[in-house]
């Protein structure tokens, strides 16, 4: 069939059978009656209801129904649709390919249009295209390889630059250079701890639990981080505090570690922990400030309470072996010595691992007691003149008042229960012995008792038995 141009592109119906579709001018409004069917309503694409006028008309012959096409008598013949003025004229040829002879109707036209059908017939087609072209291109992709690489053929990289300020490397390599391993054989026990190096020609500060083994005829062996080893001799020590100072005989001009301050921490702080666990020398190990002021027995739960001290909490691994060693900040400045773990009941022995909870003396606290160990030979402990121990309802009882001692002058009697020292909450026994112990002998304190009495006590201080 030879088609002109659609007056606007419509479609319209198409044969049964002939499988070509007859171009309608969408302008034209068309009724198409095949007995009592007729085109519903409710379709679009310029169709009208029933009852319309048609705008043009194909030929008829005579006898053939309205809006019925009738097979012309020559096959070949052309027949020419009448179109309103104006519109584009389109071409027929009859007889119809197929078997279409005599007058046929035209059924009800299906629902839906056929622009949709040519719509989704594009749409197929440019998927088609579409996914040719990516077979393609997967081809084309395919055969252009990429070189092989090999990580062992390419340059090292250049060498690391200075650790960053504030880091753990720059504390690490600040700090190691004053650490020491300490070596330790008694009579009847051998064990090993750390310290670090105060001074140049040898003083070194460590735990008294450290060296102890060696305090009746022991033998103690420094390693230094250059290798170098030396003989170390007890130059005094306090048990009250878990602070000893231990000198190396023999050396000089060993880096000297750079003290901080204990005051003024803070919980959560970044602090790093250097020693030898298990003897392994120079271990470095990070972590934070975990709590401040936790009152602690350096003998642990089985100490007395003549070692309790006034704990720096730390979640830095610290192990056996690590005792007496640097807790330090991210200045590389000392604040507190490494001292004690905590290790559950549940441990097979007393050398169990770190758990994430280890123990530091107050570098403050630890400064006084060496130096004074250092200038005399002996440590003075700070105290208040009194025994306590845990009130039924929380607090300190004190138990009884030491004649002329700080308590007494103070005004203290049996049966007081101490509550606050300065602005410091007190809770158990053990928390004022810790609070008195991280001042200074002849510091004024103000005690708060129960009942909301205050005292003022002037803390005296008394010489250290190292027996």
């Amino acid at each position: 069939m030879e088609a002109g141009t659609p007056a606007r592109g419509e479609q319209g119906p198409t044969a049964p059978g002939t499988g070509t579709a007859e171009q309608v001018p969408s302008s034209a409004q068309q009724q198409w009656e095949t007995g009592a069917a007729q085109w519903p309503a409710d379709q679009r694409g310029g169709w009208q209801p029933a009852g319309a006028r048609s705008e043009w008309s194909a030929p008829q012959q005579p006898g053939a129904q309205s809006g019925s096409w009738q097979a012309q008598p020559q096959a070949g013949a052309t027949q020419q649709a009448e179109w309103p003025a104006g519109a584009a004229q389109q071409q027929y040829n009859w007889p119809p390919s197929g078997p279409h002879q005599g007058t046929q109707q035209y059924p009800q036209p299906r629902r839906e249009p056929r622009r949709i059908g040519f719509v989704v017939g594009v749409a197929v087609l440019a998927l088609v295209v579409g996914g040719g072209a990516g077979v393609a291109g997967g081809l084309i992709a395919s055969d252009a390889r990429s070189p092989v690489q090999n990580a062992l053929e390419a340059a090292p990289p250049a060498k690391q630059t200075a650790a960053p300020a504030g880091s753990v490397e720059s504390v690490a390599q600040k700090v190691l250079p004053t650490v020491v391993q300490l070596q330790v054989r008694g009579r009847s026990s051998a064990g090993e701890g750390s310290g670090f190096v105060i001074s140049s020609d040898g003083y070194i500060v460590t735990n008294n639990h450290v060296i102890e083994g060696a305090a009746a005829g022991g033998q103690i062996q420094a390693v230094f981080q250059d290798g170098r080893t030396a003989t170390a001799t007890i130059v005094g020590r306090d048990p009250t505090s878990d602070v000893a100072v231990v000198k190396a005989q023999g050396v000089d001009n060993l880096q000297v570690s750079e003290l901080g301050r204990s005051d003024d921490l803070r919980v959560g702080q970044a602090v790093v922990a250097i020693g030898s666990p298990f003897e392994l020398s120079g271990t470095v190990t990070s972590g934070i400030v975990s709590s401040l002021h936790r009152p602690t027995r350096a003998g642990g739960e089985g100490g007395s309470q003549a070692t309790v001290m006034d704990a720096i909490q730390t979640d830095a691994a610290i192990n056996p072996g690590n005792s007496g060693g640097p807790l330090v900040n991210m200045q590389g400045q000392v604040i507190g010595i490494n001292s004690a773990i905590y290790s559950p009941q549940s441990s097979a022995s007393g050398s169990g691992g770190s758990v994430g909870i280890g123990f530091a003396i107050p570098i403050d606290q630890a400064r006084r007691t060496a130096d004074e160990i250092v200038k005399t030979g002996k440590a003075t402990q700070t105290v208040l003149g009194v025994s306590v121990r845990d009130a039924d309802d929380g607090g300190a009882l004190i138990a009884e008042v030491v004649s002329g001692g700080a308590g007494e002058q103070a005004g203290l009697k049996p049966g007081d229960v101490v509550t606050k020292l300065n602005d410091r909450r007190i809770d158990t026994a053990d928390a004022l012995v810790a609070a008195v112990r991280s001042q200074a002998p002849g510091d004024k304190v103000t005690l708060t008792l129960a009942g909301d009495k205050t005292s003022q006590a002037t803390l005296g201080g008394q010489p250290v038995e190292t027996g």
